[in-house]
């Protein structure tokens, strides 16, 4: 079989993929998704009966029948087999951004539990990132805590874990800590959205927007005595403000969350520290304004 690229090159393909957030492979042949509009991906491919020759490529959108959707006995939506509980209808598509904040906020509001607050968030279909994460990523660390950390969102390895910061810029978040006396006992760790973003990307402001009302309700279950932002999109979103990660960083304000008041400081974020560690002395600065003021 020839090969139009030698294995250096295709290595170096393969650094760039991964370098992009590509991490699983889902087929021989690329495709344009965007080009389906609203149709589903594979709707209208049958798989063929064995000993049936395999099609050379699926049905196109515009050939491919539409397929009824299921009811109950009642004419209500049937739920698909290992999603959601049985006999509740999941949604087809994300909620709105103010409608899916709006619903967030009264089921929030609710919640007088960490474990409620969880249960609801697997509940809520209101993020459209839920379609894509294999698993929630809500917390680690203690449920009360006075130091409350909030990162931007989880990557591949807190996807499978189903834990924020657990990979490799958890892990140095981990000795972070330890070197200002703290442990994953004595703090509450989460981001401001629930779930990964496809190929690691930031979250969008709608996505953000949507996962408040629940990232507030969890800050006011904590009742911690100081939040820490943990780079630049957490800085933006915690503190509401517009500037750059090194405009915020190091500098105390005072965040209104419920009826509450609290002191909130914003960081570098450990992944940016493993591409840049030269910027660990400013995050050092910043780790000893968190140990003097608690």
């Amino acid at each position: 079989m020839t090969s139009f690229f030698d294995q250096d090159e295709m290595l170096a393909i393969l650094d760039w993929l991964q370098a992009a957030g590509v991490d699983t492979a889902v087929g021989d042949t690329a495709h344009d998704w965007l080009a389906r509009g609203n149709e589903a991906p594979g709707a209208g491919f049958a798989w063929p009966k064995r000993g049936e020759e395999r099609p050379a490529a699926a049905i196109s959108p515009a050939a491919a029948p539409a397929r009824p959707r299921a009811t109950t006995s009642t004419g209500a939506p049937r739920t698909e087999p290992g999603r959601g509980e049985p006999g509740r209808p999941r949604a087809a598509t994300p909620l709105g951004a103010s409608e899916a904040e709006t619903g967030a906020r009264r089921i929030a509001r609710a919640v007088t539990s960490l474990e409620g607050l969880e249960a609801a968030l697997k509940d809520f279909d209101g993020c459209g990132l839920k379609s894509t994460a294999t698993k929630l990523c809500f917390y680690r660390g203690a449920p009360k805590a006075d130091v409350m950390f909030i990162g931007e969102a989880p990557g591949r390895d807190e996807d499978l874990a189903g834990k924020p910061f657990v990979g490799r810029a958890g892990q140095l978040l981990d000795k972070m800590l330890a070197a200002i006396g703290l442990s994953e006992a004595d703090v509450h760790i989460t981001n401001i959205v629930y779930w990964r973003p496809p190929g690691n990307r930031t979250p969008t402001p709608q996505e953000a927007l949507s996962c408040r009302p629940f990232l507030e309700r969890q800050i006011e279950l904590v009742a911690p005595k100081m939040l820490v932002a943990v780079g630049g999109s957490a800085a933006k979103e915690v503190l509401g403000a517009t500037e750059g990660i090194m405009r915020l960083r190091g500098k105390w304000r005072e965040v209104q969350v419920g009826e509450q008041k609290i002191p909130a400081i914003a960081t570098l974020h450990p992944a940016y520290l493993l591409r840049t560690p030269a910027a660990k002395q400013l995050a050092w600065m910043d780790l000893l304004q968190i140990k003097s003021k608690l």
